[in-house]
């Protein structure tokens, strides 16, 4: 048997997923992560020691290219100062960017791509909270906060990427995982694997590179933090399908202890679970196509004529009941059986 699905059209997704539940979701999980940065500002001392021990790591295994970045960053400023704005910006431009266009464009896939990126970010805070980490520009190694240096070009003070002023709302010592390599590399992923050109895919590459080699240059990631990112976004995927189908059983519950038909939270069922319950096995020889809202589709095989050439198969379209059952074969939708021609055997019914 032969079965054609084809896929949903987005619109279905899109009015599955309505923006009015979306974008507070979203905006809860952004509010978390600013939040959870403030509040969890944890012992200064504690996050520079944690800070010297992660380079110090570093330069045991000869890994610590930030210092070399940030030399380079601080002595010329045509790379500086891109640098500090691409990390004061960015961050929080393209990845809701990305996240709309999943929206409009990839709809099939935006569920499961939020999902990702939201546990991720949980588990950044969480890294936030147990490991508070000094970045390389707030030890004492030498290192030169470029966004200090080149401050006069942007909003930024010396507080990080917090706008003049408002450093105070920002926890610096957030460095372990790095959440811009994390959601850069997310974003890099979705370009790739979702984008129909040459150069959204080559940006997909491009944009977790040159992010990972800005938070090095500016003194605020190092090495191992990016690692982290990496890995924290790993985790995250890992735990972004057991958590869909556990929210999705949770609401399947909730809704009928309301006494609502539960819906299902992914549009994409497979067509070929749908025909399987109205198609038996002696019917093997029938090519199914396709499941109209109005009855099954199917392709059936006309029966050959004694001697003669065998017939094309013909489409047809079984009407439903109204109960929503399918007539047998030649049935039409009162039940009533068409009449058979003389000398057809019983089990090549032709179908008109």
């Amino acid at each position: 048997m032969t079965i054609t699905a084809t896929a949903p059209r987005a619109a279905a997704y899109r009015g599955k997923l309505r923006w009015w539940t979306e974008l507070p979701l979203i905006a809860v999980i952004y509010g978390l992560y600013s939040g959870a940065r403030l509040l969890v500002r944890g012992d200064v001392d504690d996050a520079v020691e944690h800070g010297a021990d992660i380079l110090h790591v570093e330069q045991l295994t000869h890994l610590d290219p930030e210092r070399w970045f940030n030399r380079l960053f601080t002595d010329h400023a045509f790379l500086g100062v891109p640098a500090d704005f691409a990390y004061a910006s960015l961050h929080y431009v393209v990845t809701p960017a990305v996240l709309v266009w999943l929206w409009r464009r990839r709809p099939t896939h935006y569920r499961m791509a939020r999902t990702w990126l939201m546990i991720s970010t949980l588990i950044g805070l969480i890294g936030f909270t147990v490991v508070p980490t000094a970045p390389p520009r707030l030890i004492n190694h030498g290192f030169i906060d470029t966004m200090a240096q080149y401050g006069s070009y942007g909003w930024w003070g010396t507080d990080a990427s917090a706008p003049r002023g408002m450093g105070h709302l920002t926890n610096q010592y957030a460095a372990m995982p790095s959440l811009h390599v994390g959601w850069s590399l997310w974003c890099g992923i979705m370009l790739w694997r979702y984008g129909r050109n040459r150069v959204v895919r080559t940006l997909g590459v491009l944009y977790p590179l040159v992010t990972a080699c800005v938070v090095m240059g500016t003194a605020n990631h190092y090495l191992f933090d990016a690692a982290a990112g990496v890995a924290t976004m790993g985790l995250g995927y890992v735990l972004a399908k057991p958590a869909l189908r556990a929210t999705d059983r949770l609401l399947a519950r909730v809704t009928k202890a309301l006494g609502r038909t539960p819906r299902a939270a992914d549009e994409s069922v497979s067509a070929s679970a749908v025909v399987a319950a109205h198609v038996t096995k002696g019917e093997a020889g029938d090519g199914v196509e396709g499941l109209s809202a109005s009855g099954l589709t199917a392709t059936v095989p006309a029966a050959a004529g004694a001697g003669g050439p065998v017939p094309q198969p013909r489409t047809v379209s079984v009407p439903r009941r109204a109960d929503g059952s399918t007539g047998p074969d030649g049935a039409d939708s009162a039940g009533s059986e068409a009449p058979r021609p003389a000398g057809e055997h019983a089990g090549q019914g032709r179908m008109s």
